[in-house]
């Protein structure tokens, strides 16, 4: 690819993009000239149906990201209403170890023989990649597939280790694409913020967890600005780039030997996400205790 890969007069589809990071995205590829914007999600904020309303150019498609039928409908559907398959594909649906899919509380029946999310946070955006690469393909053009990862895809966390698990396999799927942008024009790269003030850590029991945390948040408008910037600056950003953003700055994680980021989690954060853990645990004890 070229030094510059312009959004402008693009298509651009964004999963997860009705709320969050996505939606942070959206707005901005649209002020930055994108052509079509689709919102790919299972259903609309308040917010998101306000920037709809707003933009005639914004579009809604309602897509269960874990519906493989969904996401080839994503493509098929922005061929047939706009004469071509996106050129950008933002993955940025995901969930942080949810009351109904999560390793601790393990609310997820025998029978389910699956985590809910490992469907969305591994094979949404993995399948999504495949699908979009061959439809990039099919129509003779480059395009960019940016995955929203985490730096919980290259640490620890006791707390979280599901959401960990599900973002090191983003992180590992991303290095591994690296030579897709030279075989099939196709750049694949990862985008790994830290904490980001959404509702994940801004609402619900993550309020307290938040207010401890809260100096070292981003703003999802900040992960956003990432985002661009990985689409657009190919020669920064290559093909299989892990790209941190925290708010202490941004770096390109190299394959091997890197340092940890530079943040310190407060003790009272990790001390309150470990309490509802030892909690449940304590309970599958007959509440003896350690």
């Amino acid at each position: 690819m070229s030094s510059e890969f312009s959004v402008k007069n693009k298509i651009i589809a964004v999963t997860g993009g009705g709320s969050g990071i996505g939606l942070c995205y959206v707005i901005l590829a649209r002020a930055q000239g994108a052509k079509k914007v689709i919102i790919a999600d299972i259903s609309l904020t308040k917010k998101a149906q306000e920037v709809i309303d707003a933009d005639s150019d914004i579009v809604y498609q309602k897509c269960d990201v874990i519906k493989w039928n969904d996401l080839q409908a994503l493509i098929d559907d922005c061929k047939t209403n706009f004469g071509d398959v996106p050129d950008v594909f933002v993955a940025s649906a995901g969930v942080l170890e949810p009351s109904h899919s999560n390793f601790w509380h393990d609310p997820e029946p025998l029978e389910a023989n699956r985590y809910f999310q490992v469907d969305i946070n591994i094979n949404h955006p993995i399948k999504l990649t495949r699908l979009a690469i061959r439809a990039l393909l099919g129509s003779n053009k480059s395009g960019v597939v940016v995955l929203l990862g985490s730096t919980a895809g290259y640490a620890k966390q006791y707390m979280a280790p599901l959401y960990c698990a599900t973002k090191y396999a983003i992180t590992g799927f991303a290095k591994s694409m690296g030579e897709a942008e030279k075989y099939q024009g196709v750049r694949v790269v990862a985008v790994c913020p830290g904490i980001v003030s959404t509702p994940q850590w801004t609402a619900g029991s993550a309020v307290q967890r938040f207010k401890l945390m809260g100096n070292i948040a981003i703003s999802p408008e900040n992960v956003a600005q990432t985002i661009q910037e990985a689409i657009t600056q190919p020669s920064k950003y290559p093909g299989g780039a892990v790209i941190e953003t925290l708010a202490v700055g941004t770096r390109v994680i190299p394959e091997w030997n890197f340092d940890p980021p530079n943040v310190e989690i407060p003790v009272e954060a990790i001390e309150n996400g470990i309490k509802p853990i030892l909690a449940a645990t304590d309970a599958e004890r007959g509440g003896r205790g350690p």
